[in-house]
């Protein structure tokens, strides 16, 4: 170690006397914690004793983290694939709509390890402010959970049971910004403010709307502090100003009190949007980067079991950087949302073509060793049509007109839609939206009018799980597309929440709907018996792991997407028909990669599948499972 900072290492060895782990990965990332944050803050007066808190915090978070928690540590460091494996399946819910509290939650794990669950992300359960609060995304205390959902000592004992069952624990931390009701909010100091206009309009020029329907522009007048404050979200939630070091600390603090608490992972919300430069869209900056380090670095010397995951709904060159490339290779983030894949997913269903997806895929960046992507159908938020001209221009699209087209198609408007969503924060200048709906309304099932539209439903619905479930990372199950929730229209009811049309695909689970689920002849029945074979497919397929090679695949078919996966010797070929009607495949796709069509191709699916002269022919949103 260098000799500049082994005062601070032994300051730091004092508060943990006897840890030898601590000393180990103290040293082992210290640089990874210092450098950045003297790129940051060197210069600026308050930074000496901000290191020291937060130095302090480190050390005590790992003195305090009880027997079973250091375990774990120890665990995950000597296998940093753990949530990577094929083993891995996802969950997401909110813990009011699922269960009503976090006891109720520790009642209802039975129904999910019946599924296969390994991982439950819970969302938004810090204590926020009155309604409004963007669902629970504005924040009044990062030490305290929503008093209506229990207490951090609840929390603590679902960790627990989690951890028994075999499962891990996420949970949101908003690091942008705060509640306006939040202490921090009390100090200008905090907040990224200005006195008058002249700084706001000049960084107006260059930022989009976050909610340009509900809440266009990025700041808001505070009459509290006399001052402009930023708020690019909602005029409730006050932007965090990360040049000033207290504001890292603090957030640091945060983090460290939910690794104490037995939190696995933490969704870092809003991360892009952490630094501000003028003339730009104030996302993604080099800035941003640094600090995620140093979040890590400060996580892996105290809490190194613990996992942070991105939340960047960004294009993809912008995206896999929060994995961790150049200089921070191997030193952000575990995991990210793979939004590409999702978007794509939902094109192809609309169109019933795959160029567009299979030409993207190609085109994504390569993720760098260690890390991966979470891979998903729907989430709690709207869809963005996040197609660029570049990827659109590849197969002879118009990015604008193919934005435009799925926005009509989802929200049922285009002729032969089968979906039932609708546009959310739909831009009057442009003509564009993004798109809310659950999984199964804007499949079709909602609509279906008769028992085969209800089968195509089912059939599409499962098919994009099926990819997601293939394509390698952690697969996410979105709570009640297990058994086909529709939109919750009871949203509109509610002052607080009816101009907020996200809230219909955050419907409150159906338990009575959940009875249903082992019998075959039922809706219920059918979806949570094809994603258990996708669970099951999964797990036997070792290809899968996110650290295999994948490759999207031309099928010579412009409805049928195929994606190669090959890990350690094992190899796998899935193919899926984007279409409503039987779609041919050449078997020499097939046979040049090495694979041979059997019956067990359609095990996953549960439909048959025979060749037909030089071909295998799909039936309606098939899709195949082919091991090599």
């Amino acid at each position: 170690m260098r000799a500049e900072v082994r005062a601070d290492y032994e300051a730091a060895l004092e508060w943990v006397a006897g840890d030898d782990a601590f000393a180990v990965r103290f040293e082992r990332f210290f640089t990874e914690l210092r450098d950045p944050l003297h790129t940051l803050y060197g210069d600026d007066d308050r930074f000496a004793l901000a290191w020291d808190r937060l130095l302090q915090a480190i050390a005590t978070t790992a003195a305090e983290r009880p027997r079973e928690l250091r375990m774990l540590d120890h665990e995950r460091e000597v296998t940093p694939d753990w949530l990577q494996r094929e083993q891995a399946v996802g969950y997401v819910t909110y813990v009011d709509k699922f269960a009503g509290t976090l006891s109720g939650v520790r009642e209802r794990l039975p129904y999910l390890r019946e599924l296969g669950v390994t991982y439950l992300h819970l969302m938004p359960l810090l204590a926020a402010r009155p309604a409004p609060n963007d669902g629970g995304y504005a924040v009044v205390d990062y030490g305290a959970v929503e008093p209506s959902m229990g207490t951090m000592d609840d929390l603590a004992a679902l960790a627990s049971d989690l951890r028994e069952a075999g499962m891990a624990l996420c949970v949101d931390l908003v690091l942008n910004h705060v509640a306006a009701e939040h202490p921090w909010a009390r100090d200008p100091a905090f907040l990224c403010t200005f006195a008058d206009r002249a700084e706001p309009d000049a960084f107006e020029r260059t930022l989009p709307d976050v909610f340009p329907d509900t809440a266009p522009g990025s700041f808001s007048w505070s009459e509290e502090h006399r001052s402009w404050i930023w708020t690019t979200f909602n005029t409730y939630q006050w932007d965090l100003d990360y040049t000033n070091p207290d504001v890292f600390v603090a957030m640091a603090e945060a983090m460290l009190g939910l690794a104490r608490a037995g939190v696995d992972v933490l969704r870092l919300d809003a991360a892009p949007f952490l630094w501000k430069r003028l003339g730009t869209n104030c996302q993604n900056q080099p800035e941003v980067h640094e600090l995620l380090q140093a979040f890590r670095a400060a996580m892996r010397i105290a809490a190194p079991a613990v996992a942070f995951k991105a939340e960047a709904i960004v294009a993809p060159k912008d995206l896999v950087p929060y994995l961790g490339t150049g200089k921070h290779e191997g030193k952000e983030c575990d995991l990210a949302y793979h939004n590409v894949l999702m978007v794509l997913l939902w094109s192809a269903l609309a169109s019933g073509r795959v160029g567009l997806m299979t030409s993207t895929l190609l085109a994504m960046p390569t993720v760098p060793p260690g890390a991966g992507w979470l891979t998903y159908v729907r989430c709690h938020d709207d869809i963005g049509w996040a197609i660029t001209p570049e990827d659109a221009a590849r197969v002879g699209e118009d990015a604008y007109l193919h934005r435009r087209f799925l926005a009509d198609w989802y929200a049922g408007e285009f002729p032969g839609s089968f979906a039932r969503g609708a546009r959310f924060q739909a831009d009057p200048r442009t003509g564009e939206a993004r798109s809310s709906g659950t999984c199964a309304s804007l499949a079709g099932l909602e609509s279906a009018p008769d028992e085969l539209a209800t089968e195509l439903a089912i059939r599409r619905i499962l098919l994009l799980y099926a990819i997601a479930f293939a394509h390698g990372g952690l697969p996410l199950i979105y709570m009640g597309d297990e058994l086909g929730l529709f939109n919750d229209a009871s949203y509109l009811e509610d002052p607080d929440k009816a101009d907020d049309n996200r809230w219909m695909h955050r419907p409150a689970m159906d338990w009575e709907a959940a009875e249903r689920r082992h019998d075959p002849d039922t809706v219920e029945g059918q979806l949570w018996g094809g994603l258990r074979r996708l669970i099951t497919a999964r797990r036997s397929t070792p290809a899968i792991h996110v650290q295999g090679a994948v490759e999207p695949v031309w099928t010579g078919n412009d409805h049928v997407f195929g994606l190669s996966r090959a890990q350690a010797g094992e190899r796998l070929l899935v193919l899926g028909n984007f279409s409503p009607t039987p779609q041919p495949v050449g078997l020499g796709v097939l046979q040049e990669r090495g694979f041979e069509l059997t019956a067990a191709a359609g095990a996953v699916d549960g439909r048959p599948v025979e060749p037909y002269h030089d071909f295998v022919v799909l039936a309606p949103y098939q899709h195949l499972w082919l091991s090599g």
